[in-house]
Formats: C-alpha cells, sequence, structure tokens
C-alpha cells in the first residue's frame, strides 16, 4: 500500500470534511502518495483504468455502506486493493475485516499489513449487496430514515405512518426456492455467506417485530431488527408478479418480478487486518 486513491462521502455517516482531511493528513504521516480524491456523490467515482494510469494500488474507502457499496459495484473488475474505513452509521464491512473502530489506527494497522481477503456478497441483477439485502413491504422504512439523515424532523410522523401503512396494508411478498419459510412475508432479510445466502422473515403478524424493524431503521441499525423465521440457501426467486422494492446496503432499488437472487463471491482484494479474516 504506498498510492492511494481516497474515496469519501462527507454527508455519510460519522464523516466529515474535517475528518478526511484529518486522513490524508495521516496519509502524509505514514509516507503514502495520495494519487487522487473522490467527494461521493458530489464527483464521479472513479474507472479502473485511471487508476492504474494514475499508479494507484490501493482505493481507501472513508464512509457508510451505501457509499461502499457503489464504489465496490464500479470497481468490480478492477485489481487493486481496497481498505475499508469506518465512516457510516453500522460500518458493518469495517467491522468484519477489522479490529478496530478508529480508521486512523486501522490505516496504520493496514499500512502493515496489507493481507488481501474476499468476501461474499448478494447479487441480484446487476444489484450487489454486501452486507445485507431487504425484500417486501417493509422496507419502505427506508424514507423514514431518510427523513432523519436530513434533519427534517416535521416530515417524520408522515414518514413513519406512510411506513406503517405500507408494511400492514400491502401483501407481503413470495419468495421462492428457500425451504422452511411460506408464502408471504413482510420483510426478508438476506445475508451473504461464504457457502450461501442466510434468510430471515419477518411475519406481519408478529407486529413486535415490525414495530422494532421500523424503530432501528430510524435510528440506523437496521441488522438489529430480529426475525422470526430463519433459513438458507444458494439461491432464491422474487414470486411476484409486479416490481419488488429492495434495500441493497441501505439503498433502495426496484427488482423485476421473477428475479433470481444468488450468492456471489468477491476477488481477493479487501485488506484485512483482523487476526481472523472473514473470508479466505
Amino acid at each position: 500500500m504506498q498510492t492511494l486513491w481516497f474515496i469519501t462521502n462527507p454527508n455519510s455517516g460519522t464523516t466529515s470534511a474535517a475528518k478526511c482531511e484529518a486522513m490524508e493528513a495521516v496519509f502524509e504521516e505514514r509516507g503514502l502518495a495520495l494519487a487522487g480524491r473522490t467527494r461521493f456523490p458530489a464527483d464521479p467515482l472513479p474507472e479502473g483504468a485511471a487508476l492504474d494510469a494514475a499508479g494507484v494500488d490501493t482505493v481507501v474507502l472513508f464512509a457508510g455502506d451505501g457509499t461502499i457499496n457503489a464504489a465496490l459495484r464500479a470497481l468490480a473488475d478492477w485489481r487493486g486493493a481496497f481498505l475499508i474505513l469506518p465512516g457510516g452509521t453500522m460500518n458493518l464491512l469495517a467491522k468484519a475485516l477489522h479490529d478496530e473502530t478508529d480508521p486512523h489506527k486501522i490505516l496504520h494497522a493496514a499500512h502493515a499489513c496489507d493481507r488481501r481477503v474476499a468476501l461474499p456478497y448478494i447479487v441480484a441483477g446487476e444489484h450487489r449487496a454486501f452486507v445485507g439485502l431487504i425484500l417486501g413491504p417493509a422496507a419502505s422504512w427506508f424514507r423514514a430514515r431518510e427523513v432523519v439523515r436530513k434533519g427534517r424532523f416535521g416530515r417524520l410522523l408522515g414518514a413513519v405512518r406512510g411506513a406503517w401503512r405500507a408494511t400492514f396494508h400491502r401483501r407481503g411478498i413470495r419468495i421462492d426456492g428457500a425451504q422452511g419459510l411460506g408464502d408471504r412475508y413482510q420483510a426478508v432479510f438476506v445475508t451473504p455467506a461464504l457457502d450461501g445466502l442466510e434468510l430471515a422473515a419477518v411475519d406481519a403478524r408478529d407486529w413486535g417485530s415490525i414495530a422494532q424493524l421500523g424503530w432501528e431503521w430510524v435510528t440506523g441499525d437496521w441488522v438489529a431488527a430480529r426475525a422470526v423465521t430463519e433459513g438458507r440457501t444458494e439461491q432464491l426467486r422474487l414470486g411476484e408478479r409486479r416490481p419488488v422494492l429492495a434495500l441493497f446496503d441501505g439503498e433502495p432499488e426496484t427488482l423485476a418480478p421473477g428475479t433470481t437472487i444468488r450468492a456471489g463471491r468477491s476477488l481477493e482484494t479487501f485488506i484485512a487486518t483482523r487476526q481472523e479474516a472473514p473470508a479466505a
């Protein structure tokens, strides 16, 4: 790790312009060259060819899971390394790769380590989820989360009411190919694993789970919401005749009816400083 490209989102989670500048000072302290920077989404994400032309060997991502997802998809075929720093609300990828939560300490450890691992992810058409995927009516809670993110608290009650109506007054989603799951659920959580996909489905009759799901969405940690039915599969298919709202690492997308969702695995491009890496 010698020549870096720095991708940040100053509006994401715990990052700020001042914190990004502090990270650049650490680069200089460690003798690392900064070939370029991207302040997403104001700046377009770099292309792999541009990184190679600049002699970049490592992309440093200091942002939330949604921004990290966008960058990883844009650079899926690039052969350099990625250093994920905690710069969002949950920072699940960073936690999977590093023992530390202080981005400065992670950078120091990575400069001395530079060990790369592969990570599992979820594939659905052109979309990817490295942290998790949410399917079903309850995914509409993301609108309440966006209201909180933007500080528009006067609109929060309306957003919560809309999400509640969508969750309980729409038919649940049906998925095929997952043994042990029933016909319809208000939310299906899909998590990537090294040997397939892990599923956790919430039934609308368990209103306590839906209430917790909504609360965790508003407060930022949607992964903490409990579920009622669990399963595992290598792939599944949407059993709906209409488009389905889906959240990839917390960001909304619309999936076509019948979309197949399967497990994938990245190249060995992620720098891991944990004593026990999440992939090999």
